[in-house]
């Protein structure tokens, strides 16, 4: 049994020790923004936050985040009222979507170290993979967001 603090909200999750963070957010827990997508910590879409650093819960176990504060996309704003939140629609980023959560996680903790970043910052933090390409607009609206514009 592992207490898992997810949103602010503390959980005792009943897991093996090795099973990923995000089967135990997903499938436990029932919180479902958290995508799947390799499975191997490459292609970024289970982004989530443990102790304000960008994870990728695939590859992190339940018994390893135990104790830690991690926050989910549904944690990151559960009004949708977060400058990037907010960013993505102004600036349309979504094709088909499915990567959004990992990508907004992943610039929320870029924006947490480095409130304006530069467009080489950004590339090399944003490390998760959009198969529709939507890396342009991923990128505009992480400086509307820095900007305050959105």
């Amino acid at each position: 049994m592992y207490r898992l603090t997810i949103n602010g909200v503390a959980h005792q999750v009943d897991a093996p020790s090795d099973m990923p963070l995000l089967w135990a957010i997903r499938d436990i827990v029932g919180l479902t923004g958290t995508k799947f997508g390799c499975g191997v910590a490459q292609c970024g879409a289970c982004t989530v936050h443990l102790d304000g650093q960008a994870a990728r819960s695939c590859s992190v176990t339940v018994a390893e985040s135990a104790g830690k504060k991690i926050t989910t996309i549904e944690g990151l704003s559960p009004q949708g009222s977060h400058p990037l939140q907010k960013a993505w629609v102004a600036e349309d980023v979504p094709q088909c979507g499915y990567c959004q959560p990992g990508q907004i996680m992943a610039a929320a903790a870029l924006l947490a170290h480095k409130p304006k970043p530069s467009d080489a910052d950004i590339t090399e933090a944003m490390t998760n993979i959009c198969r529709c390409g939507c890396y342009s607009r991923i990128r505009k609206a992480i400086h509307t967001a820095a900007n305050g514009i959105a």
